[in-house]
C-alpha cells in the first residue's frame, strides 16, 4: 500500500455536488492498493500513520512532536489508484501496478475500519467515484508512506 499523508486544517471530498466526507484539524490520506497487499499492510499503514509524530507540540511549536492519536486528529481517507501509476515510458501513465477494484475496494474498506478502531473521527470519499478533494495543507506538511519500504534499512 502507498499513502500520501497531508496534515490539514480542513479537508472535504465532494461527489456529484454532495460532500461525502470532511475533516477539521487532522490528516487527509490518499491510499493506493497494489496486487500483493493484504491485512499486514493495512495494520502497518494504520499503526504507522496514527502514531507518526507530525503535529505541533503547542501553538508556538513548529516541530513535529505529537501524533494523530495524541491530538485527536480527524482522518479523511480517499482511495487513489493513481498512486501506483507508472510514468517511466511514454506520456500516458500506466496503471498495471494498481490492484483492480474488486481487490482494492475490500482492502480500502479494511483501512477505513482499522482507522475507526483507533477512536479517531474517520470519514471517506466514495470508492471508484470521480471526487473533488479540497484541503488546506497545514505547514505545508506532506509525507509519503509505502508499506513495501517497511523492511528496508534506513540510510545514514
Amino acid at each position: 500500500m502507498r499513502a500520501v499523508i497531508q496534515r490539514v486544517s480542513r479537508a472535504t471530498v465532494t461527489v456529484d455536488g454532495a460532500v461525502t466526507g470532511s475533516a477539521g484539524t487532522g490528516l487527509a490520506i490518499l491510499v493506493g492498493v497494489t496486487h500483493d497487499d493484504g491485512p499486514e499492510e493495512v495494520k502497518y499503514l494504520r499503526d504507522k500513520i496514527a502514531n507518526l509524530r507530525i503535529f505541533h507540540g503547542d501553538e508556538d511549536d513548529i516541530g513535529f512532536e505529537r501524533s494523530a492519536l495524541e491530538v485527536g486528529a480527524d482522518i479523511l481517507l480517499v482511495s487513489q489508484f493513481t498512486l501506483y501509476a507508472s510514468t517511466r515510458k511514454g506520456r500516458r501513465p500506466g496503471f498495471t501496478d494498481a490492484a483492480p477494484g474488486p481487490v482494492s475496494e475490500p482492502l480500502f474498506e479494511q483501512v477505513v475500519a482499522a482507522f475507526k478502531e483507533t477512536g479517531l473521527r474517520v470519514e471517506t470519499g466514495v470508492f471508484g467515484a470521480k471526487m473533488l478533494v479540497e484541503l488546506a495543507n497545514d505547514g505545508p506538511a506532506t509525507f509519503i508512506l509505502d508499506t513495501a519500504d517497511r523492511n528496508t534499512p534506513r540510510r545514514g
